[in-house]
């Protein structure tokens, strides 16, 4: 893929910081480590048991490393892509920032290390990334490819829209009162919601002036969202798979759901909560 806009300015670059590297042993660490490798948990309660601190120079707008300005490209073709879903629905998109950070960071949502992989945090509308991440997709998961990478962030910023659109609030109220694997299957469905907004990004976002997807693109999406399944990581980390604790789909359904929200662009077909099958 290619971009060839300016880049989004709704970007807060506290890689200069440190947060401290955190030691992972057992008990929230182990939890944290498995989530990480699932990108996009809802870490509202959890990322704040870990302790973290920042030191340094946190710089707002375009970032101006190669890295920087790619994320920024991203997270601007989704603003544009938004804006007008938003737009069209009567309503107007507010732009998350998207916060970039090593090692540690803090958020409205608490403190969380790198382990914990990209997040969206409700509280103050940002999404963090620790780039590094992408070397564990790609090494370790073998997804690589910049959009393989897209995919992360066009995910989180699902979840912003989710929030915006109150389906985050739903999902906290239905926290105090389902069992564990009644709100895990709540959760199922709403991570593949957030993977059919990313594909449905995809879908509009070919036709900006400043966007231009190549072959492979979308297979790499495919690949990353292949990769981070429910399934296939509990089956890597445990030997075995428990659908009672997914919390995020299957591979096929991850698959799936990015798949139609790219045939479709519709965001009117992205109802997992009551569609007949996942």
């Amino acid at each position: 893929m290619q971009w060839f806009g300016k880049g989004s300015s709704n970007v807060e670059d506290g890689r200069s910081s440190s947060g401290g590297k955190i030691a992972l042993g057992g008990g929230v660490g182990v939890i944290v480590v498995i989530l990480g490798l699932i990108f996009g948990q809802d870490f509202t309660g959890l990322v704040s048991q870990i302790p973290a601190t920042e030191q340094g120079e946190v710089k707002k707008g375009t970032p101006q490393d190669e890295q920087g300005k790619f994320v920024a490209g991203i997270l601007e073709s989704t603003e544009q892509v938004w804006q007008k879903q938003f737009q069209a629905l009567g309503g107007t998109y507010e732009e998350p920032v998207l916060r970039l950070f090593r090692d540690g960071v803090q958020s409205a949502c608490g403190s969380a290390s790198s382990a914990v992989g990209p997040f969206y945090c409700p509280g103050d509308h940002k999404v963090y990334i620790d780039l590094s991440f992408y070397d564990e997709l790609k090494n370790r998961f073998g997804a690589a490819g910049d959009f393989a990478q897209a995919y992360v962030i066009a995910h989180e910023v699902g979840h912003h829209v989710q929030n915006l659109l109150g389906t985050s609030a739903k999902m906290e109220e239905a926290r105090g009162r389902l069992s564990e694997v009644e709100y895990n299957k709540l959760s199922v469905k709403l991570e593949l919601q957030a993977d059919f907004y990313a594909g449905l990004w995809a879908h509009h976002a070919q036709n900006l002036k400043d966007f231009r997807l190549d072959a492979g693109d979308i297979d790499e999406a495919l690949n990353a969202a292949n990769a981070i399944g429910d399934d296939k990581l509990q089956k890597q980390s445990q030997g075995e798979v428990v659908p009672d604790a997914f919390t995020h789909g299957t591979s096929a359904q991850r698959m799936y759901w990015f798949k139609k929200g790219f045939e479709s662009g519709d965001i009117k077909q992205g109802d997992t909560f009551n569609a007949s099958r996942l």
